[in-house]
């Protein structure tokens, strides 16, 4: 699609108010795993409640919250599935006043999905801007353009300043060019990026809170859908905005600005807390952050403010934090405000493979703090990766080793998840280059299925020296033995496992995945 638009009259913003839908596509899983949870789309929310206060009023589709345990097989791309609405219900519910329709395209493995509704969609609005922004397309927008020519431009990076000067150039020129932020394709088939970098907010204290519609989080509390644990009404949640660390496996720096990292004052935050108890009676507050706790001080003052301001909340931290600012000190204090499930992210237990993808931590320090964090009576999980380029057996070995040693010694969850080069990386980017990934949809569903069935045929290595196949058979036997060990060591588990089934409860990610896998309702739908 140009990206300008033939209109008939554009008058002043103050006179023309343009119609914007916020859409968000279904969750895509491999037959025979576990998908991911469905989650509120924080990042629309977010959106919206910028454009909101600038004068804008917005609707929000999501297929997946407005079908949240409903599936269906995605038919052109068999072995795969989808959990949400459907292409036609999700068009049937964009008003058909639409001027601009905003798409969030976050994760790869969802894009080949993603790329059809948006084709359909365009059928059914073809006057319409439509605009897409998300990590995936942040990492790849001119490959996002040009494989779905029904787009008109692409958001990089943090979108509400951008999506908002979209809509103003629109409104006050009827074009979406020169808009600095965006991407698309000229009139001469010329790839244009109005941007060297994703344009950053510098003080998040300044982004409105999110917009939450007119019971919307009400159906994901219903379905017990929440991010990390089940803790009944649960509230997304940021402290922070990007990473200050650079591993080249993760995709977080091409959409947050490489290296940059910032942290909202804590006066904002708790008023931001008070409201959503008073507002929604929330119950538990779930952590978004791509590492919520970074600075010690800050976690500190802010459990302190907590206790002095009398919130009672539980508090779950299911994203992967550190271990540099969780000594005692602060994992007691997590414990008094309520905190009861913690996730590490040590990746690999090889010091040679932390070396390799520039994961700056210490791994007795980590071990220490999960050992403390235990003590203090914290629900704690650790994830592990093996298969990066360029790590031997015996790194692998050590990872593997690593997470049967945290079991023992009484974490929670020991998963081992399959390298998977995500688009925007180091390692990706080196991989391209030298021809050991090509650009397209057996790609993108590869990265859904690395992590769901163990032994699919389907599963890419990108280590020369290693056999996908044994990797697989390596991660499932020690994933089923670190839960052996678990609940073996830890025999009142089994009980808990059982009773949290049968109830609106979960202690972990693995009984929260469980729960939602039987609460499926499998539709006949082609994709």
């Amino acid at each position: 699609m140009s990206a300008e638009k033939e209109v008939g009259v554009f008058m002043g913003a103050e006179e023309k108010k343009l119609n914007v839908a916020l859409v968000r596509g279904p969750i895509v899983f491999a037959a025979g795993s576990v998908n991911n949870e469905a989650t509120p789309a924080i990042g629309f929310a977010y959106i919206s409640g910028y454009l909101r206060s600038k004068g804008y009023d917005t609707i929000i589709v999501d297929s997946i919250g407005e079908g949240l345990n409903v599936t269906w097989p995605f038919k052109k791309y068999p072995g795969f599935y989808c959990q949400g609405l459907p292409f036609d219900a999700v068009i049937a519910r964009i008003p058909k006043n639409t001027d601009v329709i905003g798409f969030s395209g976050m994760f790869s493995g969802e894009w080949p999905v993603l790329r059809d509704l948006i084709i359909e969609t365009r059928k059914h609005f073809p006057h319409a801007i439509l605009a897409i922004g998300g990590e995936h397309v942040s990492a790849l927008p001119e490959y996002c353009l040009r494989d779905c020519l029904a787009l008109d431009c692409c958001i990089m990076g943090e979108g509400e300043h951008t999506f908002y000067a979209l809509l103003e150039s629109y409104v006050a020129t009827g074009k979406i060019q020169g808009v600095n932020g965006t991407a698309y394709i000229d009139d001469k088939d010329n790839f244009v990026q109005c941007c060297t970098k994703p344009p950053r907010i510098d003080n998040i204290d300044k982004i409105p809170w999110p917009h939450w519609p007119e019971g919307y989080l009400e159906k994901f509390w219903e379905a017990e859908k929440s991010f990390g644990i089940s803790s009944k009404r649960d509230m997304p949640f940021m402290f922070s905005r990007g990473c200050p660390y650079q591993c080249t496996f993760c995709s977080n720096t091409v959409m947050w600005t490489t290296g940059r990292y910032r942290i909202r004052n804590i006066d904002d935050v708790i008023k931001e807390v008070k409201y959503y108890i008073d507002r929604y009676s929330i119950t538990a507050i779930q952590l978004y952050d791509l590492t919520a706790i970074v600075k010690k001080d800050w976690i500190i003052q802010f459990c302190k403010r907590v206790l002095s301001e009398g919130i009672k909340l539980n508090w779950n931290f299911p994203s992967g934090t550190r271990s540099e600012a969780l000594n005692k000190e602060t994992l007691k204090l997590l414990k008094q405000i309520g905190c009861n499930y913690l996730v590490y992210a040590p990746e690999s237990g090889s010091p040679n493979t932390l070396k390799l993808i520039k994961k700056r931590i210490n791994l007795n320090r980590i071990t220490d703090s999960v050992v403390e964090g235990k003590r203090q009576g914290l629900t704690v999980r650790t994830n592990l990766i093996i298969g990066f380029p360029g790590e031997s057996w015996m790194d692998v070995f050590k990872t593997l080793i690593y997470g049967l040693k945290m079991s023992i010694k009484g974490v929670d969850e020991a998963p081992i998840y399959m390298f998977s080069p995500y688009p925007g990386t180091e390692i990706s980017q080196d991989l391209i280059d030298n021809g050991k990934i090509s650009l397209n949809d057996d790609y993108f569903f590869s990265l859904t299925s690395l992590n769901g069935n163990y032994l699919s045929t389907k599963v890419v290595s990108y280590n020369l020296k290693m056999n996908a196949r044994l990797l697989g058979v390596c991660r499932l036997i020690f994933n089923l033995a670190n839960y052996a060990v678990g609940y073996t060591l830890h025999p009142k588990r089994v009980l808990r496992t059982f009773l949290n089934l049968s109830s609106n409860e979960a202690a972990t990610v693995f009984e929260h995945r469980l729960k939602d896998m039987f609460r499926r309702k499998s539709v006949d739908k082609t994709g």
